[in-house]
Protein backbone atom coordinates (compact mmCIF):
# COMPACT_ATOMS: atom_id res chain seq x y z
CA UNK A 1 0.00 0.00 0.00
CA UNK A 2 1.16 3.48 -0.69
CA UNK A 3 -0.14 5.01 2.48
CA UNK A 4 -2.81 6.98 0.61
CA UNK A 5 -6.25 6.76 2.01
CA UNK A 6 -9.57 7.40 0.38
CA UNK A 7 -11.60 10.18 1.97
CA UNK A 8 -15.28 9.84 1.09
CA UNK A 9 -15.95 12.86 3.28
CA UNK A 10 -14.11 15.21 0.94
CA UNK A 11 -16.35 17.92 -0.52
CA UNK A 12 -16.66 16.23 -3.91
CA UNK A 13 -17.75 12.95 -2.31
CA UNK A 14 -20.29 14.74 -0.15
CA UNK A 15 -21.60 16.70 -3.14
CA UNK A 16 -22.08 13.52 -5.20
CA UNK A 17 -23.81 11.78 -2.32
CA UNK A 18 -26.02 14.80 -1.67
CA UNK A 19 -27.03 15.05 -5.33
CA UNK A 20 -27.87 11.34 -5.37
CA UNK A 21 -30.02 11.66 -2.25
CA UNK A 22 -31.86 14.73 -3.57
CA UNK A 23 -32.42 13.03 -6.94
CA UNK A 24 -33.79 9.92 -5.21
CA UNK A 25 -36.14 11.98 -3.06
CA UNK A 26 -37.39 13.96 -6.06
CA UNK A 27 -37.98 10.76 -7.99
CA UNK A 28 -39.95 9.26 -5.09
CA UNK A 29 -42.05 12.41 -4.59
CA UNK A 30 -42.80 12.76 -8.29
CA UNK A 31 -43.59 9.06 -8.79
CA UNK A 32 -45.95 8.75 -5.80
CA UNK A 33 -48.91 10.54 -7.44
CA UNK A 34 -48.49 8.45 -10.56
CA UNK A 35 -48.59 5.20 -8.56
CA UNK A 36 -51.69 6.36 -6.67
CA UNK A 37 -53.72 6.37 -9.88
CA UNK A 38 -54.32 2.72 -10.59
CA UNK A 39 -56.07 1.52 -13.73
CA UNK A 40 -59.88 1.74 -13.75
CA UNK A 41 -60.26 -2.06 -13.99
CA UNK A 42 -58.15 -2.56 -10.86
CA UNK A 43 -60.19 0.05 -8.96
CA UNK A 44 -63.40 -1.66 -10.05
CA UNK A 45 -62.07 -5.06 -8.93
CA UNK A 46 -61.12 -3.72 -5.49
CA UNK A 47 -64.53 -2.06 -5.11
CA UNK A 48 -66.20 -5.36 -6.08
CA UNK A 49 -64.16 -7.19 -3.40
CA UNK A 50 -65.27 -4.76 -0.69
CA UNK A 51 -68.92 -4.89 -1.84
CA UNK A 52 -68.76 -8.70 -1.62
CA UNK A 53 -67.24 -8.55 1.89
CA UNK A 54 -70.01 -6.17 2.99
CA UNK A 55 -72.55 -8.76 1.79
CA UNK A 56 -70.70 -11.55 3.62
CA UNK A 57 -70.72 -9.42 6.80
CA UNK A 58 -74.48 -8.77 6.52
CA UNK A 59 -75.25 -12.46 5.89
CA UNK A 60 -73.01 -13.59 8.79
CA UNK A 61 -74.76 -11.17 11.13
CA UNK A 62 -78.25 -12.27 10.08
CA UNK A 63 -77.39 -15.99 10.26
CA UNK A 64 -75.29 -15.73 13.43
CA UNK A 65 -72.39 -17.27 11.50
CA UNK A 66 -69.40 -16.78 13.81
CA UNK A 67 -67.05 -18.65 11.46
CA UNK A 68 -67.74 -16.25 8.59
CA UNK A 69 -67.65 -13.24 10.89
CA UNK A 70 -64.41 -14.41 12.50
CA UNK A 71 -62.75 -14.68 9.09
CA UNK A 72 -63.72 -11.07 8.30
CA UNK A 73 -62.47 -9.47 11.51
CA UNK A 74 -58.82 -8.64 12.16
CA UNK A 75 -57.38 -9.88 15.45
CA UNK A 76 -57.12 -6.27 16.69
CA UNK A 77 -60.65 -5.36 15.50
CA UNK A 78 -62.43 -2.72 17.55
CA UNK A 79 -66.08 -1.71 17.22
CA UNK A 80 -68.05 1.17 18.65
CA UNK A 81 -71.68 0.06 18.86
CA UNK A 82 -74.65 2.43 18.48
CA UNK A 83 -74.82 2.57 22.30
CA UNK A 84 -71.18 3.67 22.51
CA UNK A 85 -69.88 0.35 23.81
CA UNK A 86 -66.43 -0.81 22.69
CA UNK A 87 -66.21 -4.39 21.43
CA UNK A 88 -63.16 -6.46 20.53
CA UNK A 89 -63.22 -9.30 18.02
CA UNK A 90 -63.70 -11.88 20.80
CA UNK A 91 -66.55 -9.89 22.37
CA UNK A 92 -68.24 -9.40 19.00
CA UNK A 93 -68.07 -13.13 18.24
CA UNK A 94 -69.30 -14.04 21.75
CA UNK A 95 -72.30 -11.70 21.35
CA UNK A 96 -73.09 -13.20 17.96
CA UNK A 97 -72.70 -16.73 19.33
CA UNK A 98 -75.03 -16.03 22.29
CA UNK A 99 -78.05 -15.45 20.06
CA UNK A 100 -79.26 -12.54 22.24
CA UNK A 101 -79.28 -10.34 19.15
CA UNK A 102 -81.75 -11.49 16.51
CA UNK A 103 -81.63 -9.73 13.17
CA UNK A 104 -84.48 -10.35 10.76
CA UNK A 105 -83.12 -8.12 8.00
CA UNK A 106 -80.54 -5.51 7.10
CA UNK A 107 -81.06 -3.34 4.02
CA UNK A 108 -77.88 -1.54 3.01
CA UNK A 109 -78.11 1.62 0.90
CA UNK A 110 -76.10 4.71 0.09
CA UNK A 111 -72.80 2.80 0.23
CA UNK A 112 -69.63 4.70 -0.53
CA UNK A 113 -66.25 3.00 -0.73
CA UNK A 114 -63.02 4.99 -0.75
CA UNK A 115 -59.50 3.61 -0.98
CA UNK A 116 -56.35 4.96 0.65
CA UNK A 117 -53.55 2.60 -0.36
CA UNK A 118 -54.20 -0.73 1.38
CA UNK A 119 -57.11 0.73 3.37
CA UNK A 120 -60.76 0.84 2.32
CA UNK A 121 -63.24 3.08 4.10
CA UNK A 122 -66.93 2.18 3.75
CA UNK A 123 -69.82 4.40 4.77
CA UNK A 124 -73.37 3.21 4.38
CA UNK A 125 -76.92 3.38 5.67
CA UNK A 126 -78.41 0.25 7.24
CA UNK A 127 -82.13 -0.20 7.82
CA UNK A 128 -82.30 -2.92 10.46
CA UNK A 129 -85.15 -5.03 11.80
CA UNK A 130 -83.85 -6.62 15.01
CA UNK A 131 -84.47 -7.46 18.65
CA UNK A 132 -82.26 -8.09 21.66
CA UNK A 133 -82.91 -8.98 25.30
CA UNK A 134 -84.32 -5.47 25.88
CA UNK A 135 -86.82 -5.65 23.00
CA UNK A 136 -87.08 -4.11 19.55
CA UNK A 137 -83.96 -2.26 18.40
CA UNK A 138 -85.02 -1.80 14.77
CA UNK A 139 -84.09 1.43 13.06
CA UNK A 140 -81.94 3.22 10.55
CA UNK A 141 -78.23 3.55 11.19
CA UNK A 142 -75.22 5.14 9.51
CA UNK A 143 -71.99 3.25 9.85
CA UNK A 144 -68.34 3.45 8.95
CA UNK A 145 -66.29 0.30 8.47
CA UNK A 146 -62.53 0.22 7.87
CA UNK A 147 -60.85 -2.61 5.96
CA UNK A 148 -57.09 -3.08 5.73
CA UNK A 149 -55.42 -5.34 3.19
CA UNK A 150 -52.71 -7.52 4.72
CA UNK A 151 -49.43 -8.57 3.06
CA UNK A 152 -51.15 -11.59 1.49
CA UNK A 153 -53.78 -9.32 -0.12
CA UNK A 154 -56.61 -10.37 2.24
CA UNK A 155 -59.00 -7.64 3.38
CA UNK A 156 -59.79 -7.62 7.12
CA UNK A 157 -62.17 -5.38 9.06
CA UNK A 158 -60.22 -3.43 11.68
CA UNK A 159 -62.86 -0.97 12.83
CA UNK A 160 -66.60 -0.35 12.75
CA UNK A 161 -68.81 2.35 14.22
CA UNK A 162 -72.57 2.80 13.91
CA UNK A 163 -74.95 5.57 14.94
CA UNK A 164 -78.73 5.56 14.94
CA UNK A 165 -80.26 8.08 12.56
CA UNK A 166 -82.51 10.33 14.61
CA UNK A 167 -85.23 12.37 12.93
CA UNK A 168 -85.50 16.04 13.93
CA UNK A 169 -87.29 16.27 17.27
CA UNK A 170 -86.89 12.52 17.93
CA UNK A 171 -85.00 11.29 21.00
CA UNK A 172 -82.55 8.43 21.02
Amino acid sequence: MTGKSIHPSKPIGRLSTGVAIVASLLLAVCAAPLMAHMPRAQKHERRHEIDHLEDVWRDALIKGDTTAMGSLLADDYMAITPTGTLQTKDETLANLRSGRLRIASIELTDRKVRFYGATALVTSKADVKATNADGDISGSFRYTRVYVQDAAGVWKIVSWEANRIVAPGEHR
